[in-house]
């Protein structure tokens, strides 16, 4: 069975993991006042960046607009946050649309005081900046961490591998299924193994006990 979500520490002592509740908070962003726990009840790609204007980032949300429809199609919302501020992200959002002819459908959260950093465990007390809030949650329905990638300033993120990310974590969240290497919808899926020796060694078991496919059904 699987195990009962452990609270996650808010007070930067270590980074959140797999499994961990996602810290609530409150705050301002370009989509106006957001409250983490308002996304409850749907998937949720949470990822953060260290500051606005910034080459690399810049590629990202430009991206992720363009991607936006295949998230919502999935059933997944998006959410972003920097450390600066308010005002910085709403200048930024309008460098993009005049740039690139992209609007940002979704909200950036303002951090400056980088308390919701120190939460999600990107900086511990110490840090003096935000160079390390280059991380991505992907949040069950249930507000609990499923995944969590980080990044170095210089690499970008793959959207596609986001998007593919959150369509296998839907896939296999049952329980009954889980998804191989580089899976997308249609592909084959695996079942999980069994733990038993008598059905490994039963007569008739074949070597392939531990390795067993199925067809994806598409639901």
């Amino acid at each position: 069975m699987e195990k009962e979500p452990i609270p996650a520490s808010t007070t930067g002592v270590r980074a959140l993991r797999v499994g961990d509740l996602a810290p609530v908070f409150q705050a301002r962003s370009t989509g106006g006042e957001i409250r983490l726990d308002q996304f409850r009840g749907r998937w949720l790609i949470f990822f953060s960046h260290p500051a606005d204007f910034t080459p690399v980032c810049t590629s990202e949300f430009v991206a992720l607009a363009r991607a936006a429809p295949r998230f919502e199609a999935v059933g997944c919302a998006l959410l972003g946050l920097s450390v600066d501020s308010l005002y910085s992200h709403l200048a930024w959002v309008r460098a993009i649309r005049d740039l690139f002819g992209v609007t940002v459908p979704f909200p950036i959260v303002e951090d400056p005081t980088m308390t919701i950093g120190r939460a999600y465990g990107m900086l511990d007390e110490t840090a003096r900046d935000s160079s390390a809030m280059r991380a991505t949650y992907y949040i069950d329905p249930q507000g609990v961490v499923r995944a969590l990638t980080w990044y170095p300033l210089t690499v970008g993120r793959s959207v596609e591998e986001m998007l593919r990310l959150v369509t296998a974590l839907k896939k296999a969240a049952s329980g009954e299924v889980m998804t191989p290497e580089g899976w997308t919808p249609g592909g084959d899926l695996l079942l999980p193994p069994t733990n038993a020796a008598e059905d490994a060694l039963a007569p008739g078991a074949t070597d392939s006990w531990f390795y067993r496919t199925c067809k994806d059904s598409g639901k």
